[in-house]
Order: structure tokens, then sequence, then C-alpha cells
């Protein structure tokens, strides 16, 4: 099912461009669909391979980061 992902990252602390940056950088090696804003990022592929590379992500940023994620997943607002 193709779906689209808007995502905001929200690092907690001193070092959040290095946090973003980091973000970024590994849904990119990943070659996800994306489209960076300034408040968030869409994403768009198929729910079954985006997830979980975007878990696996998150779960890094987490491990290393105070970490504030807003998603928004759907499967019916082509963007």
């Amino acid at each position: 099912m193709f779906v689209t992902i808007e995502i905001s990252y929200y690092p907690l602390a001193d070092s959040y461009n290095e946090a973003v940056k980091r973000f970024l950088q590994q849904m990119k090696a990943h070659q996800t669909d994306m489209q960076v804003g300034s408040m968030s990022t869409l994403i768009k592929g198929e729910y079954s391979e985006i997830m979980p590379i975007l878990s696996a992500v998150m779960d890094d940023l987490m491990q290393n980061y105070p970490s504030v994620f807003n998603l928004k997943i759907s499967n019916s607002c082509p963007v």
C-alpha cells in the first residue's frame, strides 16, 4: 500500500542541528522518496518498505538524543 508520511522531528538537545542532519542523512542513505521542508519532511513509498527504515532511524536517534517525533501517515492523500 502506497503511503505518504509527514514527519516533524524535534531533538531536545543543544546539538539539535546535528540530530536533524543525522535523521536526513540516514533517510537519504536508504534512498527514500523525500521532500524536506522547513518544519517537516514528506516521505512517500510502500508502507511495508518505509516503516522498517523509519523505525530503525527513529530508534537510532532516540538512543542518542532526547527526541519528539510527530508523524501523520496517510494512504489516501497523495502529494
